[in-house]
């Protein structure tokens, strides 16, 4: 931990806001990000979000410096994404008529083909995707958890370790089981070529 984020954490622990706002600041897009690629879902990665930041408000006074703030502050983002899961089973369907905000630009997904995406591209590349979130959905929590934050995020297994609160061996487990549930979910689709 730097000196600078030292000071932070311990202004943050003394009640001061703009502390606290500040060490949001420098980790609220990696706690977001996590959260989006283990739940895939905007709305319910700003929930996972804001109950990090609570939790992280709440706890900072019993942060006692034996490891990194990021380190706590990821630790409790993976115990949140996984508790998340397993109470809301939600999964979330986007209308082809519902506006998006891409670019700044509000448009209905209807109305998003350009000239190189052909509705047979589009079709394909959007049952992919649902392949992939399918097979993701079948995986323990904490396999779809490693699995993401290896493969979507690019994190180390050595740093999932140390989020998680797990051995490197029990990371390494999960990651195998989980890439080879996958693959055998997609090996059909796969060989359709």
């Amino acid at each position: 931990m730097t000196q600078e984020e030292n000071k932070l954490v311990i202004a943050a622990q003394n009640g001061e806001r703009s502390a606290f706002e500040k060490l949001v600041y420098r980790y609220d897009k990696n706690v977001l990000g996590i959260a989006y690629s283990f739940i895939n879902n905007n709305e319910d990665a700003k929930d996972i979000y804001q109950e990090v930041f609570l939790r992280v408000f709440k706890g900072i006074k019993k942060f006692e410096f034996r490891s990194e703030f990021s380190t706590w502050l990821y630790r409790i983002t993976t115990n949140v994404c996984l508790t998340y899961r397993s109470q809301k089973k939600k999964y979330a369907y986007t209308s082809l008529d519902e506006e998006t905000e891409e670019d700044s630009n509000p448009r209905s997904l209807a109305n998003t083909l350009t000239d190189n995406q052909t509705p047979d591209n589009n079709a394909m590349n959007s049952e992919i995707s649902t392949r992939i979130e399918n097979g993701l959905d079948k995986l323990s929590p904490q396999q779809r958890l490693v699995f993401t934050m290896k493969h979507y995020k690019g994190y180390k297994i050595k740093e999932i370790s140390t989020m998680m609160n797990c051995s490197e061996g029990t990371i390494k487990n999960y990651l195998f089981i989980a890439t080879q549930r996958m693959r055998d979910h997609l090996k059909d689709f796969m060989d359709k070529d």
